[in-house]
């Protein structure tokens, strides 16, 4: 199977699948010289990790890191960082019901048609399972990044269902399973999930992220754009449906005295460019909310097929999130943390020289970033 490789010079390819014995990465083009343990790692995957709230598949998974190759002496070699996670809680018996048949919504019937067959265990390879080897690979780039650039990301979720959830404060992200930053609309998140858990259906969701202290420069026109790329790593995870960079759909409506980003000798005086012009970085913030779709393993009966073509009836048992988009913050993150250390490193190999020249031209105007959310 191709498409399991992302990045250019950071590299990393996922394997695994949802009921195998282990899922994991491979980074190759990490620099050498990184601090790196376990520890590192660990901490991005028990945000990411199942099990950890009743609103969320109950799959009690330790996602235990292990670090194969690639450190030595607790620094990063340069050579390729081999990354593994055991999964020891599958059970495949749920899956029996669905040897024959297609879950609407879900990868089964293209997996069945491309490969002429397919492990229906989990839904095998298309499982959410396998972000967790990116939320993995995307800790150390995170790490790179806040060492050489003080580069951070930061995800929530604004809108649960048909519940919008207003940004209120930053601190609250982390206190609830949610990853809210509105302490005051959780008991109605909360009431939503159950509400979904008991009817055996599921909903959508939007996270926003953002990274901050972005360096200026990154991305490589035509093709290369960052904007681009970030839209192509965000599509790839599974539930995706739609992505936006800035003010995205908004855009349409807005009027182009008021929607490009005046720069002034103090900096930019807004950022609906989302930190992105021309595919380059601005040094602002780099705005991105993805559009989440229902979970498409629920209880209620819907309508399939079999492999004969014969019409049917599927139930879908087993354990699994009413929202992916629960649990999709983290992984959002390591997606943008990935796209901007790949680009880090392609600017350095390319442009490292220029930064010296326009060294004086940015101590002069400064790169302010718009309001933080506005």
């Amino acid at each position: 199977m191709s498409g399991s490789t992302f990045g250019e010079l950071f590299r990393v390819t996922n394997f695994g699948e949802s009921h195998g014995p282990a899922i994991g990465c491979v980074i190759d083009g990490c620099p050498p010289g990184l601090a790196l343990a376990e520890a590192d790692i660990q901490r991005e995957l028990d945000r990411r990790r199942p099990g950890t709230s009743r609103h969320v598949t109950q799959r009690n998974e330790a996602d235990a890191v292990e670090i194969l190759s690639g450190v030595y002496e607790g620094l990063t070699t340069g050579t390729p960082i081999a990354l593994l996670i055991r999964n020891t809680d599958q059970r495949s018996r749920d899956y029996g019901n669905i040897l024959d048949t297609f879950r609407p919504g879900h990868a089964d019937y293209t997996y069945w048609r491309k490969y002429g067959l397919r492990d229906p265990r989990g839904g095998g390879r298309s499982s959410a399972r396998l972000t967790a080897p990116t939320v993995a690979a995307g800790a150390v780039a995170r790490k790179w990044l806040q060492q050489q650039h003080g580069t951070t990301f930061t995800g929530w979720m604004s809108a649960l269902g048909e519940i919008e959830i207003p940004f209120e404060d930053e601190a609250e992200i982390d206190r609830n399973p949610f990853f809210a930053a509105n302490a005051s609309l959780v008991p109605q998140l909360e009431a939503h999930m159950d509400a979904l858990r008991k009817a055996g259906d599921s909903c959508g969701a939007r996270i926003e992220v953002r990274a901050r202290g972005v360096p200026v420069g990154l991305g490589e026109p035509l093709y290369d754009k960052l904007d681009a790329d970030i839209a192509y790593a965000m599509m790839g995870l599974n539930a995706v449906k739609g992505v936006e960079i800035g003010d995205g759909f908004a855009s349409v409506a807005a009027r182009g005295s008021s929607f490009g980003d005046e720069l002034t000798p103090e900096g930019f005086a807004a950022n609906k460019a989302g930190g992105v012009l021309g595919g380059i970085s601005t040094g602002q913030d780099l705005v991105v909310r993805i559009a989440i779709k229902p979970t498409s393993s629920i209880r209620t009966p819907r309508r399939s097929i079999d492999r004969q073509g014969e019409p049917t009836v599927v139930e879908t048992f087993g354990r699994h999130d009413p929202c992916v988009g629960i649990r999709a913050t983290p992984i959002a993150e390591a997606l943008l943390a990935l796209v901007v250390m790949d680009h880090a490193l392609r600017h350095r190999a390319q442009c490292g020289d220029v930064q010296l020249a326009q060294a004086a031209i940015a101590a002069q105007a400064p790169v302010a970033d718009a309001p933080a959310h506005g």
